[in-house]
């Protein structure tokens, strides 16, 4: 119901939002003070040279917003997004831009409407050249973010008044948990030997060194031990014992809500890393999902995605009809 709610607010938003937008820079209202100051000394003293710089003044405002609404359009903007990002950590974000003709000058580009932070920049824009403007963003919380729109900005050519443009473009971006530390490591394993990580009775490992031999027709030369192959005059092989991998099952129970859930989920991401790390593999199950055990960094990123999800999946099924239809 609270994502349903969030859902039709953001709509609401987009439907009510003017065509552009204009906010006076610090700049701006300096300039405006001291032309309201020259048009009252103007007006109280009857002076020309007054009304000529008053006017000179006024002019200059107008030729500021007529360049800069030139500047905002025949744009064109994509969302590119980003490859991973962790909630409370600035993650590389990247949006795609074109103009089809003239120039465009000082542009800054940022999401709106989420509680994404940072904006990415580009000063000199030609025509007819898609630029990649890159930024590094951070947002406070996990989960998935509902995105509605690109904001364009210039301050060009006087940087009195920052006029913005807003193209909108729906998405999502998923927002990992936050990485931290994991304060309970998994003291057992559903399957795996305990103790120590290699054993002896398997060989062809990375493990400590077992023992050397001759090397075969067809096996990998990588692991020659040169210089006894020099002091033999064959080439010898150095054998290592192969680690055993454990498989482990975390787990996201149900019924966790609000700072419970959040840190049960930064623990869980970083108890998988850490055992992903070290080789071995594990499974994940949430309320609403099970994810079998493997290992890798695929693995990881399931896991990862799964966590995003959790505590959100009014919007997940919301956001599965909307790929369906």
């Amino acid at each position: 119901m609270k994502a349903k709610a969030s859902s039709s607010w953001a709509r609401l938003r987009v439907l009510l939002r003017p065509p552009r937008t204009l906010k006076v820079t610090r700049t701006g209202r300096t300039y405006l003070v001291v032309t309201f100051g020259v048009g009252l000394g103007a007006l109280n003293t009857g002076n020309n040279l007054l009304y000529l710089v008053l006017g000179l003044l006024l002019s200059m405002v107008v030729v500021s917003g007529v360049l800069s609404e030139r500047c905002l359009r025949h744009l064109s903007v994509r969302r590119l997004g980003t490859e991973s990002a962790f909630a409370g950590e600035p993650f590389a974000y990247r949006w795609a831009i074109t103009r089809k003709q003239g120039h465009a000058f000082a542009l800054t580009l940022a999401e709106v409407d989420t509680p994404l932070t940072g904006e990415g920049r580009v000063g000199y824009l030609r025509s007819g050249v898609e630029h990649v403007v890159r930024a590094d963003l951070t947002t406070p919380q996990r989960g998935p973010l509902r995105l509605s729109g690109v904001r364009v900005t210039t301050t060009w050519p006087l940087g009195l008044f920052a006029k913005t443009r807003v193209f909108e473009l729906e998405g999502i971006l998923l927002v990992y948990p936050r990485r931290g530390y994991a304060c309970h490591v998994p003291t057992e394993a559903l399957q795996g030997a305990f103790g120590d990580s290699s054993t002896p009775r398997r060989n062809d490992g990375t493990g400590d060194v077992a023992g050397l031999r001759e090397l075969g027709p067809t096996e990998d030369a990588r692991r020659v031990h040169w210089r006894k192959s020099a002091a033999m005059g064959k080439l010898i092989k150095v054998e290592r014992e192969r680690e055993e991998r454990r498989t482990y099952q975390l787990s996201v129970d149900a019924g966790l809500e609000d700072a419970a859930l959040e840190r049960r989920c930064e623990e869980v991401a970083a108890l998988s890393h850490q055992l992903l790390e070290a080789g071995h593999e594990v499974g994940l199950e949430t309320p609403t999902e099970r994810l079998r055990p493997a290992s890798g960094h695929v693995q990881e990123r399931n896991i990862l995605r799964a966590l995003a999800w959790v505590g959100f999946e009014e919007l997940r099924e919301e956001r599965q009809k909307e790929e369906a239809a």
